[in-house]
């Protein structure tokens, strides 16, 4: 399959930022910096681990997921009489059912979890991971040039961080610090600004790097280890470590995306060993993961060819799916359109289509939330883009599972939580709040005011939809009423369905401290006002009289 090498964008990887190499001058102010060449293919990590998965399923293996282990289970050695881990009980997290799975050999492969399963087994036995956070942020895709980035291992802190085109947008991190492991790490105010920042080092005096540029943020666990083989007890590696227990246990933890092979090759020589398993010799070198087998690097032009696909989207399929992606193509919704014929967007600035959400339920897909973080990267590329698409997304995946209404709004609700908090949807939204302080100039108050009473033509001191539909239909713009809504909603601090002068004011100190940016009412406004400004007659006196 088209796997894309080197480097990690996602929570939970510990991951190198990419191969490097030397790439003079450019656009950064070289410190002894490097740049890393952005031509190479990026890490899908989230397709990847797929890919393991259905390959590991086409060779026989029984996969499941949404399902946590509840404890180990034992049975006496007959030879020795030592207790020895025989199975595991599990739980669907969906359903609730719990069940047993018998095995010869148990493998612990929990990331960040390992020490918790090692507990399961005895209580005892010393932690080996180490868990390090590193929060990530995306920027628009201005911020760095297509064709390279920039990794610079001695910040002002000591950290590395990186700055990388990813997915036609920037990401950059990332910070190391030690946290509890947790299911749902959230971004931090004072991690995002850090890396903020240090990227402003990066760039020319000319380009102001806003906070409201921050389209999305989420921290990832590193399981970082320690050998308990090893003298050396405190230091900490991002290489693997294969361990096995008095009770047959085996442990693989650490390690990184770029070495998996070797990770699964060292694991399963070992359990080879240990058990007495019977199994020929390793395979995995050169064994290609699902939708390997037809892909080619003119297999996009082929969808737009045999479907009627824009080419960005055709793109994106070929790269995500590889062959696969003609599966994707065939239940593509036809658009209605002259072009494309077929692909429906989930929303207007990203190549992700409907018949991708189709197909993610037919790949394990259970919940919004794998829609939109782990089968599309929607959550991780523009919370806000994410946010809007869930409600289709919640509708599709409902006709596809057979959802009640009830269930619906669990999906949607549990997707936007997970959005507000893990995504960094609430650092951004904690920019502009009701307490905000209002720094403007005097000159600056009154023009703004100016702005908001075209809009409150009846001086109430808030305008609500109908103000502002008022206005759209004067200078003949048309948006639709749920659009409107959303828009208001943005900057509506106390929900009261209306935005008062206080807040317009809130908004545009914030817009001009940079901590907000892509206001789509502050936009409206603005070019409303200058529509409105032109349109005025200009009086006969000032055009030269007139008979």
């Amino acid at each position: 399959m088209h796997i894309p090498g080197q480097g990690c964008t996602s929570r939970g990887c510990g991951a190198d930022p990419g191969a490097v190499v030397q790439i003079p001058g450019l656009w950064c102010r070289s410190r002894g910096r490097q740049s890393v060449c952005g031509r190479q293919r990026q890490h899908n990590d989230a397709r990847m681990n797929l890919a393991i998965a259905l390959t590991a399923a086409r060779y026989g293996a029984a996969t499941a997921n949404y399902t946590e282990v509840r404890h180990l289970l034992k049975s006496p050695d007959t030879g020795t009489g030592r207790q020895r881990v025989c199975g595991v009980r599990c739980r669907d997290v969906i359903t609730g059912k719990e069940f047993d799975v018998r095995a010869k050999c148990v493998i612990n492969a929990t990331g960040p979890f390992t020490d918790s399963v090692r507990k399961m087994d005895d209580q005892e036995v010393p932690n080996i991971c180490q868990p390090s956070a590193g929060v990530h942020i995306v920027m628009p895709g201005y911020y760095s040039p297509d064709n390279m980035g920039l990794l610079d291992p001695a910040t002002s802190d000591g950290r590395v961080i990186f700055f990388l085109p990813w997915e036609k947008m920037t990401i950059a991190g990332t910070t190391d610090s030690p946290t509890d492991v947790t299911q749902h790490p959230i971004p931090t105010e004072e991690d995002i600004n850090f890396i903020l920042s240090e990227v402003r080092n990066y760039l020319g005096a000319d380009v102001e790097v806003r906070r409201g540029d921050v389209l999305a943020a989420w921290s990832g666990i590193r399981p970082l280890v320690t050998n308990p083989d090893s003298k050396d007890t405190q230091s900490l590696s991002r290489n693997h470590v294969v361990t096995i227990s008095d009770s047959g246990l085996i442990t693989i933890a650490g390690g990184k995306w770029t070495t998996y092979r070797a990770m699964a090759r060292d694991t399963i020589d070992t359990a080879i060993r240990e058990h007495n398993l019977k199994a020929g010799s390793c395979r995995t070198m050169g064994l290609q993961l699902e939708g390997a087998q037809d892909w080619s690097p003119t297999l996009y032009i082929r969808l737009v060819q045999d479907y009627g696909l824009e080419s960005e989207v055709a793109q994106h399929l070929a790269s995500t799916y590889g062959g696969k992606a003609f599966e994707v193509a065939k239940i593509a919704q036809v658009t209605g359109k002259r072009w494309p014929i077929v692909g429906k967007r989930l929303v207007s600035e990203f190549p992700y289509i409907e018949a991708e959400v189709v197909y993610g339920v037919k790949e394990y897909a259970r919940t919004a939330v794998d829609i939109i973080s782990r089968r599309t990267r929607l959550a991780f590329l523009n919370v806000q883009a994410a946010h809007e698409a869930l409600p289709r997304i919640v509708d599709i995946m409902a006709k596809e599972l057979n959802w009640c209404e009830q269930k619906k709004k669990e999906e949607l609700e549990t997707a936007k939580t997970f959005l507000y908090y893990e995504m960094g949807y609430k650092v951004k939204t904690d920019q502009l709040t009701d307490s905000s302080e209002i720094s403007l100039v005097p000159s600056d108050i009154e023009r703004y005011k100016k702005r908001f009473h075209m809009f409150d033509k009846d001086k109430k001191g808030f305008i609500t939809i109908v103000d502002v539909q008022r206005v759209l239909q004067s200078i003949s713009v048309q948006i639709d009423e749920n659009t409107l809504h959303e828009i208001l909603n943005e900057v509506d601090l106390n929900k009261n369905g209306q935005v008062e002068l206080n807040e317009f004011l809130q908004l545009m100190s914030a817009i001009q401290k940079g901590r907000v940016s892509g206001s789509r009412l502050a936009v409206l406004m603005k070019s409303a006002e200058e529509k409105l400004r032109r349109r005025q007659a200009i009086p006969v006196d000032r055009s030269g009289g007139g008979v």
